[in-house]
């Protein structure tokens, strides 16, 4: 096992984060303990090869990024969230690619951050280097919308990175948890805000200040996952499922929909609204749109151009 998670184990935390996931370089720090960043591309048709994630196709329309980080419960250390930054823009730039699925393994999504990377870090490398500020990447950048599938550990980083998602899946065992308080630090890549608009303060500030784990089942009752699933393979083809079903419609009106139902999260209702009006008032521009109501009046089905 790997030693980070046999020292979260024997503590209790089930490898959980300290300061969430580590994604600045610490090289010079620690330059033994970092494993290296490994992109590979095969000689045939220039596409990556990873190290520490696998990448997929497995439905029409469906782009699939699995970490794979099995020994260490799929710690999220600097070149892991490489690669997963760089798949995440392969995809977004991909033009067969419609919906990313963000999944880990049976066992663990994500169980952590990789303490080691981050235990020598001093205040001073971290601001100004802003360490983990490449996370936002995953939310800012990213136009196309993102399922993350959830199952067995999401803890710290993990927690996280599956709040980031735009629809969150879980099994009902899932076990969340944002634990840096018991490491004597506090989420660092966004946990303390997209979990409290996920569940509200009083839940978030509880579940943050004593580090307690959440599973699943609480997951979707609490409105943080959008479904909790019975078992690993029904959480899978219930994503999948998903994925296919959005990457069936226009691109064009599905990332306008992310848009809007992102900045509600951002504007007050009333400036919500107008933005939402433009955006509709927009569309009406696409063909995709006139090909949508064409084919709803005469009952047929929509052939996307997605222009």
């Amino acid at each position: 096992m790997h030693p980070t998670a046999r020292l979260a184990v024997r503590s209790g935390l089930r490898f959980q984060s300290a300061a969430t996931a580590g994604i600045a370089r610490l090289s010079r720090f620690q330059p033994s303990t970092l494993p290296r960043v490994v992109v590979r591309y095969s000689s045939t048709g220039g596409s990556p090869q990873y190290e520490f994630i696998q990448v997929t196709e497995p439905r029409p329309g469906v782009g699939q990024i699995t970490l794979n980080r099995p020994k260490a419960l799929n710690a999220l250390s600097t070149p892991l969230i490489t690669e997963l930054n760089s798949a995440l823009s392969t995809f977004q730039s991909s033009p067969t690619t419609s919906v990313i699925l963000l999944t880990g393994s049976e066992k663990a999504f994500a169980a952590g951050a990789d303490i080691k990377e981050m235990a020598p870090l001093t205040f001073s490398h971290a601001y100004l280097t802003s360490f983990i500020e490449s996370w936002s990447n995953l939310t800012t950048s990213l136009k196309k919308p993102l399922i993350a599938a959830v199952s067995g550990h999401a803890l710290g980083g993990g927690c996280e990175l599956a709040l980031m998602a735009d629809i969150l899946y879980c099994t009902k065992t899932a076990n969340f948890g944002q634990p840096e308080i018991k490491l004597g630090t506090i989420p660092g890549a966004g946990g303390s805000q997209r979990l409290t608009r996920a569940v509200g303060k009083a839940k978030a500030m509880e579940l943050i200040l004593t580090g307690k784990s959440f599973s699943g089942e609480e997951a979707e009752r609490w409105g943080a996952a959008a479904r909790a699933f019975g078992t690993y393979e029904e959480l899978m083809e219930g994503s999948l499922k998903t994925a296919e079903v959005i990457a069936g419609y226009s691109k064009v009106a599905v990332q306008a929909a992310k848009e809007v139902v992102n900045k509600s999260q951002d504007l007050g209702l009333r400036d919500g609204v107008e933005f939402e009006r433009r955006v509709f008032h927009a569309l009406f521009g696409s063909e995709d749109q006139k090909i949508g109501m064409g084919a709803f009046a005469e009952k047929r089905k929509a052939e996307w151009k997605h222009q």
